[in-house]
């Protein structure tokens, strides 16, 4: 059996401007990086924002397991099927980070014969979007305590500094550190800390602002302090802006790129969904909803993070109504969730199925909320029986829900067909009533009581005292208004990764609070949910390696 990376590098792609020509986007609209890649002008995206909006479809996933699920992989694959079936869409996705490329989490291109490409370059520096945010939150961060040293004219209290520098990499010892060790001239002396980039609050911005001038704002209000007085200190106080924004020009452009089947995919931004607010931009999303009668988005990990943001802060701030959702699902994972071992997950069990299918339930549930009509899809495995595939689909069908078997990752856009079909069915003959979990109007702490027991199941929310502290403080500077992005683990849930199926009644542990205030949503930390991920004791880099004709291997 082939492996991703091989079956990537074995495909014969299109020149990145013959994939432009099915948008009706020009060469002259296209900022080539090589010839399979490319950014597209801003003067093309004022254009085409002149015309009708396409259909727009969000494809989630249950919570991820060792067995695994495929969300991207579906996203891809049914765009293939998208265009088989002589439709015109377009895949909006998300850029991986590097971290987990050489970590335990792989590459974000899809998988087997549903991919984007090419690959390598999407996993790895790709068009420099990454390193331009980096360099970006670096930079303030640089500013900030060069601010400090040359005077402090603004007061800030170095006890009280809340931006954080930033890396696009696992690498868990730079979570908390110290800096300014040495002489006089070498800075205050102070905690300091990082965060991997796809975290960072310039990210989030990244991916929600409409234009260049909305991203100087949203740059400008960003807090990195407060004062001896208690007053936050943004960017915009420290006159960082421009030169931020000088940087980040070319990253704030969507990159075009195609897939196996040439289907245009436009992937712009990549904030994690368990740490961050998990889509991909909304420049990005709402540039593709001109060029195309469908588009194919997704969020990250599980509905309970990627979903409930991409409704709940994506769409309240871009204005964006969804027509249908996606929900993946595979029969291993949903057995996995029963109970049964990784090991013994390739033999009928429709016992623990039945255990394990309570986590789809809930998701199924939770997306209800929200008025959006749903089709739950199978990804298929070669394991799986008649039987536990008839069970799901009773399953769902029971609960109002359509229902498609996916076999893109073997067949391509060909195995997602059926999927397709159902969601064009869905689409003609079920009306989406979009709405949002909760108003603007609720406070802080009832916004993450309602995320934590209407979509998580916890029965209490208990804040540390520190988040309540912190939670007062941010309603009376006048940020009670924002939405909330819940920073929680993905394989639960609840708050305890060990916590499968469907936990109830649970108590939600929220240890920290913070603003993002250019992104415009306050962040709730739970549990024991880092912003700083570490390597794993086999991660891998270790099979990662480049041959002597200049080849990657081993990437995926």
């Amino acid at each position: 059996m082939k492996t991703d990376i091989e079956i990537a590098q074995e495909a014969v792609l299109k020149p990145i401007t013959e994939v432009a020509k099915a948008l009706e986007i020009a060469p002259d609209d296209l900022e080539l990086y090589g010839k399979y890649k490319a950014k597209i002008s801003d003067a093309c995206l004022k254009r085409v924002s002149r015309n009708p909006s396409g259909k727009l479809i969000l494809v989630t996933a249950i919570n991820p397991t060792p067995a695994g699920e495929g969300k991207t992989t579906t996203s891809v694959g049914l765009g293939q099927a998208f265009g088989r079936l002589g439709k015109k869409a377009v895949i909006a996705l998300r850029e991986p980070s590097l971290g987990p490329c050489f970590g335990i989490k792989g590459g974000a291109a899809g998988g087997g014969y549903a991919q984007v490409v090419p690959m390598e370059d999407l996993n790895l520096h790709f068009t420099g979007d990454f390193h331009a945010i980096t360099a970006a939150n670096n930079l303030l961060a640089a500013l900030l305590d060069n601010h400090i040293q040359q005077g402090n004219e603004l007061g800030i209290d170095t006890r009280q500094i809340v931006w954080k520098r930033c890396l696009d990499m696992n690498d868990r010892v730079l979570r908390n550190i110290v800096v300014g060790l040495g002489s006089k001239t070498d800075g205050f002396v102070r905690e300091d800390h990082f965060v991997i980039t796809v975290a960072s609050e310039i990210m989030a911005v990244l991916c929600l602002a409409e234009d260049m001038r909305d991203l100087k704002e949203r740059l400008s209000r960003m807090v990195v302090a407060y004062d001896y007085d208690g007053r936050p200190v943004t960017a915009g106080m420290l006159r960082a802006v421009g030169s931020m924004a000088a940087l980040l020009k070319d990253a704030l452009k969507p990159n075009l790129i195609q897939t196996l089947e040439h289907t245009p995919a436009l992937v712009h931004g990549g904030p994690f969904a368990n740490i961050a607010h998990g889509c991909n931009s909304v420049r990005a999303t709402k540039a593709a909803l001109k060029m195309a009668d469908y588009v194919i988005t997704e969020a990250g990990f599980g509905a309970d993070l990627g979903a409930e943001k991409f409704f709940d802060i994506k769409c309240r701030i871009a204005g964006l109504r969804p027509d249908a959702v996606v929900l993946v699902a595979t029969i291993r994972a949903l057995k996995y969730n029963g109970g049964v071992p990784k090991a013994e997950l390739g033999r009928e069990n429709l016992e623990a199925l039945a255990a394990g299918i309570v986590n789809l339930e809930k998701h199924i549930e939770n997306l209800q909320l929200y008025g959006v009509p749903i089709v739950v899809t199978l990804n298929a495995f070669a394991t799986d029986t008649e039987a536990e595939t008839a069970y799901v689909k009773n399953f769902c069908e029971s609960r109002g829900c359509a229902f498609a078997l996916s076999q893109v990752w073997e067949k391509g856009g060909e195995g997602g067909i059926a999927l397709a079909e159902e969601v064009l069915r869905t689409l003609e003959t079920k009306e989406s009533h979009f709405r949002l979990l909760y108003e603007d109007s609720l406070s802080l702490r009832e916004k993450i009581e309602t995320v934590s027991k209407k979509i998580y199941g916890a029965g209490s929310v208990n804040f540390a005292p520190a988040a309540v502290r912190e939670l007062d403080k941010l309603e009376k500077l006048g940020f009670g208004g924002l939405p909330v992005c819940m920073a929680k683990n993905q394989y639960s849930l609840s708050d305890d990764p060990g916590l499968l199926g469907r936990p109830e009644g649970f108590e939600m542990t929220v240890r920290e609070v913070y603003v993002s205030a250019g992104a415009g949503f306050v962040v709730a930390l739970t549990g024991a949910v880092m912003t700083m991920p570490g390597l794993s004791k086999e991660p891998a880099a270790y099979g990662i390696d480049v041959d002597d004709s200049g080849r990657i291997t081993g990437l995926f």
